[in-house]
């Protein structure tokens, strides 16, 4: 047997373990920012429940909605000012989170609410997933933070224009975000 082969064939084998040992390192990792969900809970009367997670991926904000209870079609689907879900028709929740005081928009706009996200599309049985990355929202707490802040679904479309709001009409569903 030919003792450089050998040596050579050791090395690649050692080479080879530790690349299959970093791989698994980097895999068992969590490469993902901050995190924070909300559950929510029916109002005005409705039957609306699900649950909406927030988390940080670079410089945006993964937001995920996995809803239920829904009429069918479009429903408007907003950060809220205030983390507060107790009145029976989430208007404790106050107006959509808007720290740098700008007109209501389209999410993907510029000028628009920290707020604004896209609208929730409801199938034929009621039920509603979103999974988006949004820019202007992060998972702190403070002015610019949307943490203890909530999270409502209106029963109608957000038409992304009508001020202050986008035309959403009743709130159906409040979460405060953890």
């Amino acid at each position: 047997m030919n003792t450089d082969n050998t040596i050579h064939t050791t090395a690649r084998i050692g080479c080879i373990v530790s690349a299959i040992g970093l791989l698994a390192a980097c895999a068992s990792m969590d490469a993902s920012g901050p995190k924070a969900s909300a559950t929510l809970e029916p109002r005005s009367g409705s039957t609306v429940t699900g649950t909406v997670s927030f988390q940080a991926v670079g410089q945006k904000l993964r937001v995920e909605a996995n809803v239920a209870g829904l009429t069918p079609g479009e429903h408007g689907f907003h950060v809220h000012e205030a983390g507060d879900c107790s009145a029976p028709d989430a208007s404790s929740a106050k107006g959509h989170f808007n720290p740098t005081g700008k007109s209501h928009g389209h999410h993907g706009g510029a000028d628009r609410h920290a707020g604004d996200m896209p609208n929730l599309v409801a199938d034929s049985y009621g039920k509603a997933r979103l999974s988006a990355e949004l820019d202007m929202l992060s998972l702190t707490e403070g002015p610019a933070g949307i943490l203890k802040r909530s999270v409502v679904i209106h029963a109608d479309p957000d038409d992304y224009k009508s001020q202050p709001a986008g035309n959403s009409g009743k709130r159906v569903a409040c979460g405060v975000i953890r």
